[in-house]
């Protein structure tokens, strides 16, 4: 069972995965807009994927963004993600101009949590989340690998490493290359959350591995990613579905 991690009035790893809903757009315009959109399905987490918005680079523009998304979903936890090229995002950036954009965010006192990809840098790395903690804000810990899924014991090692650096959730996704794969992330979800004595995030993309993003509360992810209007990675499926199953297995389990 997933360890609880205790988020404004949110309790990440008790009950049922909760749902992180992203918010992807290019201009303030759109990220406003689809905020509010979003903000109808009840998300539990609200994550913005900030390497969209093409003026993530002018920090007053981003402060700017994150204020308006504090005031339309006020207690909601907000995530802040800049994903880079190199794991799947939109942008390229420099790993100094990443962590000082991470830090800054996590200055504003605007968000709860951040993504901090853990291979930048360990010593990068390490800084960033000691930063976002002296803000009291949680760090996610990621690594995404969109051309196949790593052996078990590379997965479990990886989550073992973000939670060495002090991350309060590791989170891994992997893409499938065949049904075998997505055993194997469960498999290697389960051993980690034996482990690992905090919440996990771990997902295998695409429609192959849509049953791991409704598997969570079985084998030890206590989030899982769902859409309302566009989706930011392959096989997310509609949030309000999403809850749907997710308290059925509940329910059920």
């Amino acid at each position: 069972m997933s360890k609880t991690l205790q988020i404004r009035n949110l309790t990440i790893g008790q009950g049922s995965p909760k749902i992180i809903v992203p918010i992807v757009g290019v201009t303030r315009e759109e990220i406003i807009g689809s905020a509010k959109d979003i903000k109808a399905a009840f998300p539990d987490v609200v994550e913005w994927r900030a390497d969209w918005f093409k003026d993530v680079l002018d920090f007053d523009k981003v402060s700017d963004v994150l204020s308006e998304l504090r005031t339309i979903y006020g207690g909601t936890p907000i995530l802040f993600t800049f994903r880079t090229a190199k794991e799947g995002g939109e942008m390229a950036i420099e790993a100094e101009h990443y962590a000082e954009l991470n830090t800054m965010t996590a200055a504003t006192g605007l968000i709860d949590l951040i993504d901090v990809e853990v291979f930048t840098g360990d010593e990068i790395v390490s800084d960033m989340i000691r930063a976002a903690h002296r803000f009291d804000v949680k760090v996610v810990a990621s690594n995404h690998d969109f051309h196949g899924t790593p052996a078990k014991e590379d997965i479990i090692t990886r989550l073992k490493k973000m939670d060495a650096l002090g991350a309060d959730i590791p989170k891994i996704a992997v893409m499938p290359t065949c049904r075998a794969d997505v055993i194997t992330l469960l498999d290697a979800t389960q051993e980690a959350d034996a482990a690992i004595d905090k919440p996990l995030i771990t997902i295998s993309m695409s429609g192959t591995g849509l049953v791991s993003r409704l598997a969570g509360e079985a084998f030890g992810s206590a989030l899982t990613f769902g859409a309302v209007g566009k989706t930011s990675a392959p096989g997310q499926m509609n949030a309000e579905d999403l809850r749907m199953i997710l308290e059925l297995i509940h329910k059920s389990s």
